[in-house]
């Protein structure tokens, strides 16, 4: 046998060697591995999909107005706080949303509404903002959702802790779209302070483990659970109405135990209850 037939044989061996070995050991967890991977990222490609499919206005032209959710102060009263959470502009909402708090005590004519915005922050501009916008306003063309409602008697009293938590909220001056401080930071803060409310944060609401300067372990937004978080970019929630939810730089992957869903990057919850 010639030299060079000899080296042909050789290599041949070796690759059905690796063959085998990709098989058998290696090959498992690859193909382990790719699951994972695809677990996480074909939501985000349908999202990708989605929002490249749509024919969305410039967002000095979209939908900013009521989309009548929040309810009508002369009818209504009893004093109210509600969260909301819409979808962002553009290429930033196929992965994430963004959140915001309004209230109104008893008998008020309107309600007030704050949010944390990264627009003009860079020219000395205030990331967090009491908004003149409806309190129940589309976000650059996309529909609101109540994430929490609490309403009628003792409410009163928790406004008064809100306007606190507004107040000390320990970014004031500081937007980062990722992985926080930012809109999601803002309300999840809140939300800690006030866990009686219990805030349905999405998962898609990046920014929300985020926790203030030397925290690393906190109350889940949620109220009823606890989270360990490393600036946002490594993290994990369990609670009661919060589940389980692993933050791996700063997207979340889930289970709903109490209303069985999964929860995914891009997608949000996908399964049955609200």
């Amino acid at each position: 046998m010639t030299a060079a037939a000899q080296m042909v044989q050789s290599g041949m061996l070796n690759f059905e060697r690796a063959a085998a070995l990709a098989r058998h050991g290696l090959g498992g967890l690859g193909w382990t591995a790719a699951a994972i991977l695809c677990f996480l990222f074909a939501p985000m490609l349908w999202r990708v999909a989605s929002v490249w499919a749509s024919d969305q206005p410039n967002w000095r032209n979209a939908r900013w107005d009521s989309a009548d959710l929040a309810p009508d102060p002369a009818q209504h009263p009893e004093p109210i706080i509600q969260f909301y959470a819409a979808r962002t502009y553009g290429w930033r909402g196929i992965l994430g949303v963004h959140t915001w708090v309004v209230f109104k005590p008893r008998d008020a004519v309107a309600y007030t509404r704050y949010e944390v915005v990264g627009w003009g922050v860079g020219t000395g501009i205030a990331a967090l903002r009491a908004s003149q916008r409806p309190p129940d306003g589309y976000w650059a063309g996309n529909r609101p959702t109540v994430i929490a409602d609490k309403r009628g008697e003792g409410v009163d009293a928790l406004i008064l802790r809100l306007r606190e938590a507004v107040r000390a909220y320990p970014f004031p001056d500081e937007y980062r779209l990722w992985p926080g401080p930012n809109s999601n930071t803002f309300t999840a803060y809140l939300a800690r302070a006030l866990p009686e409310l219990h805030v349905d944060l999405p998962p898609t609401a990046i920014g929300k483990d985020y926790l203030p300067p030397g925290e690393f372990a906190a109350l889940a937004p949620g109220g009823s659970g606890v989270q360990v978080s490393l600036l946002g970019l490594l993290g994990l929630t369990l609670g009661m109405r919060e589940g389980v939810e692993v933050n791996v730089f700063g997207l979340v992957v889930g289970l709903d135990v109490v209303h069985p869903a999964l929860k995914l990057p891009g997608i949000g919850r996908l399964g049955f209850g609200g």
